[in-house]
């Protein structure tokens, strides 16, 4: 390891960043160099400007991730070289601000009824039910289910916070017939090793995968995502409680801002249940899977 990357490395540490963004930004800043072919510590705002054109153009990069490049790039100069450039240096680029895609509570329960076995049903119905990210729930443990105060607890999640989230009596019942038929030890969705079930963490590819496929069943048009189950949960949760806000992770400006703009399609709050989304569906009651 070299020295800047082991002086870099450190501050990253010293801030808690999470493993994925410290992988992240020391390749980043390594792609950087490359580019150049010159340490990077011999470069400067003018390189930086010249990469920054360089990654939507001729890498076809989007928004966000030149977005990601250049806070990793800031990281490096301010940070782990001391080198505070004025911000207008190294600037973000702009991204449009887009309304997301959202499922109907139709088309959701759909989704969850077209999964292909029942190991993708529990993992759809807990993303839906929850609106925890993919990698929270890639890396829930069968321990963070708290059936006595129909609590999930989610550990480490999005800038190293926990939270709690309520659990849904319907996906209480799925996850108790799932616990059942697989009998994770561990992590409630283990992975797979050379072909076997073993006590590690799923891929998020294996959500991708499962609303890929439940989508295509479900004859769904729309681009099926895993995050899009957590903005259908936000959508039909976000205005009826502070603690549902906060369990989602947003906060009112954001959600407001976002999710507002479909008020006129929310159901009026008394139709609303607290923690169990599949309550207020006009599905739901969902049939087992064959």
């Amino acid at each position: 390891m070299t020295h800047l990357r082991e002086l870099m490395l450190q501050e990253l540490q010293r801030r808690n960043y999470s493993q994925t963004t410290v992988t992240s930004y020391i390749k980043i800043v390594a792609d950087f160099a490359k580019y150049f072919q010159r340490p990077p510590d011999q470069l400067g705002p003018d390189d930086i400007r010249a990469y920054q054109l360089h990654l939507p153009h001729q890498r076809k990069q989007g928004v966000r991730t030149v977005g990601t490049q250049t806070a990793a790039l800031r990281f490096f100069f301010c940070k782990t070289l001391k080198r505070n450039y004025p911000v207008e240096e190294v600037p973000y680029p702009r991204a449009p601000r887009k309304l997301p895609i959202i499922l109907t509570q139709e088309e959701a329960i759909r989704l969850i009824d077209s999964a292909s076995n029942l190991f993708h049903r529990a993992m759809l119905m807990t993303l839906y039910s929850t609106g925890m990210r993919r990698a929270e729930l890639c890396h829930l443990q069968v321990a963070d289910i708290d059936s006595v105060h129909m609590l999930i607890h989610i550990r480490h999640g999005k800038r190293n916070r926990d939270r709690d989230v309520p659990l849904s009596p319907k996906l209480l019942e799925t996850l108790r017939e799932y616990w059942r038929w697989m009998h994770p030890k561990v992590y409630l969705f283990p992975g797979t090793k050379d072909g076997w079930r073993a006590d590690k963490p799923i891929t998020p590819k294996v959500l991708w995968e499962a609303c890929r496929e439940a989508a295509q069943t479900a004859g769904i048009g729309k681009d099926v995502r895993p995050h899009l189950l957590r903005h259908a949960s936000a959508y039909y949760t976000t205005f009826q409680s502070l603690f549902i806000l906060k369990a989602i992770a947003l906060d009112r400006a954001q959600s407001a801002a976002v999710y507002g703009r479909y008020a006129r399609l929310a159901l009026p709050p008394a139709q609303l249940a607290a923690s169990d989304l599949f309550a207020q569906s006009p599905m739901a009651r969902i049939e087992r899977p064959a």
